[in-house]
């Protein structure tokens, strides 16, 4: 009996206006993606996510925990705002996956890749966070939209404070605090301004929802 292929999250992007932008910085915002999928394999649960550069500014990793989808998001958008570098498009494509030859995505294939490439190429220029795929309902894409516009609104130290409070580790604000050097009331003040505590919620209903689906 064969196994059948693994159920993944393939994140899709490319970077926002960076035909504009210096070589340096498109690089440095890639890079800053990069390192933010290599974190997320080590979330619970987490798994090796090959992460691979496409066609200049455009980047893509598999999310082998389909649960986290909402939450690795969330900390791609983090880890830009937080330094004030170029935004990226995010697709989401739930589904199967090919086995793989190598770590280079470049040549994989399955539902999962072709949900997110075309669910990116659909994207308006001005979007930002799109999901499509196995499973996906109106109620995925109205929450996904919903938290876009919300993060939309950070600062870059509301983004930075919120990605630390996001971590599925769910650390306290002293924890926080002591990662950024501030006080635990600047962190306090910060979450708020984020709306952190929300998206935490919502981002936990997802995950308990998306072991509970079939």
């Amino acid at each position: 009996m064969s196994t059948p292929p693994p159920f993944v999250a393939v994140f899709s992007g490319d970077l926002i206006g960076s035909s504009e932008a210096d070589p340096r910085e498109t690089n440095d915002a890639i890079n800053s993606i990069r390192a933010t999928a290599e974190r997320i394999e080590y979330w619970p649960q987490g798994a090796p996510g090959h992460f691979t550069r496409m066609r200049g500014d455009g980047w893509q990793f598999v999310l082998p925990h389909t649960g986290h989808a909402l939450r690795a998001a969330i900390a791609v958008f983090a880890s830009l705002i937080s330094r004030g570098r170029l935004h990226t498009r995010i697709a989401i494509g739930l589904g199967s996956m090919n086995p793989l030859d190598g770590a280079d995505l470049s040549a994989a294939s399955g539902p999962a890749f072709e949900a997110s490439g075309r669910t990116l190429d659909a994207m308006p220029k001005s979007g930002r966070f799109a999901i499509a795929g196995a499973g996906v309902t109106p109620l995925h894409r109205a929450i996904v939209t919903l938290v876009d516009d919300h993060i939309s609104r950070w600062t870059p130290e509301q983004a930075e404070a919120a990605a630390y409070y996001l971590n599925p580790t769910d650390p306290t604000l002293k924890d926080i605090a002591a990662a950024l050097g501030i006080s635990t009331q600047a962190v306090h003040s910060r979450i708020k301004g984020a709306g952190a505590q929300a998206l935490r919620d919502a981002v936990r209903l997802w995950e308990t929802q998306a072991e509970q689906d079939p």
